[in-house]
């Protein structure tokens, strides 16, 4: 029998505890063990709960009890997080994750000392919730040489484009109704401002280049300047706008970031809407392959953390392969990088940007008072210098596709 222990007992550890105990029969199956919650740690009680004789509030029960063989860390935030999982790891106690904050800032040093304490570090649901992405990376792509990432990584700014694209709504209108719905927190600004998903593509980064990429290094911006305007551009063009997180290994350099992007129809993440996630993955060898499902939620988030408990009982004593070294990858600055940009100025802009930009396409949505355009290629950084000799934009949105 397998011993488990989970800590904290809110939305994802209570749903690993459902997971586990409704689909007992076919993870003991497949694990080739007996799965049994033995604690769950929390420092609340909870009176009347089925599982409330497992809870306990001193995590040194848990580390000191042999028995104790894997354990699922559902706490979220850094401390004491990082504290409980190194400590299990240094006493040979393998920690499955969905705390991508932790697995962001320490991730290659508690798989390093995963590896030298012959157990494992596994984080699967730290970044696509329920979308299997970090062991598709790691086992079944590994022949690839991966030279680019690119990611809807958050549920919640994916909900709110969607409602202003499909029902022509204003950001803050949508950002109520999604708080109102729980698919936002109280304070968004984690969601919104792309915080979430710049963490989420510096874990998958490290894990393409096998080095760290840390997420204070990504370039990073929200969706809070997209208006309903925008979109009505955007329809004009048979696009959408998107946050998407990308990395790219490129001649030019490695580069990393988070923004919106307006993208086509023919863009394989255009049809990705609502709160799903999904994570476009190029190889030299295989081409594009694109994982796809619910990002978040309480459940799928589970199944995710359950199914990494299910390969460590697979593996008792033996460590997974996972390269992702503290060596850091430098990323090049976004400046050198190369697109078209959609651009809205004042009617009365019109000649000037024409001067300072190459249009390569007038965009007319019937918008009073506005001249919208898309650029040539340029460089991040001459499209900079240009705005500003013009002296600002109404709004500029990065495309891609």
């Amino acid at each position: 029998m397998v011993q488990v222990a989970v800590l904290g007992y809110g939305t994802v550890g209570s749903g690993v505890v459902e997971v586990i105990e409704t689909n007992k029969a076919d993870i003991n199956k497949k694990a080739g063990e007996e799965i049994n919650i033995k604690y769950i740690l929390d420092l609340r009680d909870f009176p009347g709960d089925p599982y409330e004789d497992k809870v306990v509030h001193d995590f040194n029960i848990i580390i000191n009890d042999p028995e104790v063989s894997i354990i699922c860390e559902t706490m979220g935030g850094n401390e004491p997080a990082y504290t409980f999982s190194k400590n299990a790891l240094l006493s040979g106690k393998s920690v499955c994750t969905s705390n991508k904050e932790l697995v962001a800032n320490h991730g290659p040093e508690l798989i390093r000392l995963a590896r030298e304490n012959h157990c494992n570090y596994l984080f699967e649901a730290s970044v696509g919730g329920g979308i299997p992405i970090i062991r598709p990376l790691n086992y079944s792509l590994t022949a690839e040489k991966i030279d680019a990432i690119t990611g809807i990584l958050n549920g919640t700014t994916n909900y709110i484009l969607t409602e202003m694209d499909e029902n022509g709504a204003d950001f803050d209108a949508v950002l109520k109704e999604a708080q109102e719905k729980g698919y936002a927190e109280k304070n968004p600004e984690a969601d919104v401002e792309g915080y979430d998903a710049c963490r989420k593509i510096a874990i998958l980064s490290s894990l393409m280049k096998g080095k760290s990429v840390h997420y204070k290094d990504i370039y990073t911006e929200g969706i809070t300047k997209i208006t309903a305007q925008d979109f009505a551009y955007a329809r004009e063009l048979n696009r959408s706008v998107k946050l998407l997180a990308m990395s790219k290994d490129t001649e030019e350099g490695f580069f990393a970031m988070v923004a919106p992007f307006m993208i086509s129809k023919e863009h394989p993440l255009y049809g990705v809407k609502d709160v799903f996630n999904a994570v476009y993955v190029h190889g030299n060898m295989l081409g594009d392959s694109m994982y796809y499902g619910r990002g978040a939620g309480k459940l799928p988030t589970a199944s995710a953390v359950v199914s990494d408990v299910v390969d460590c009982a697979r593996h008792p004593g033996k460590t997974i392969m996972c390269l992702w070294e503290d060596e850091s990858v430098s990323l090049t600055d976004i400046a050198d990088m190369k697109r078209r940009f959609f651009v809205r100025v004042s009617a009365d802009r019109k000649q000037k940007a024409e001067s300072l930009f190459a249009v390569h396409t007038e965009v007319n949505a019937k918008m009073e008072g506005e001249y919208a355009f898309i650029t040539d290629i340029m460089t991040e950084k001459e499209f900079d210098t240009k705005v500003s000799e013009m002296g600002g934009v109404i709004n500029r949105i990065r495309m891609e596709g």
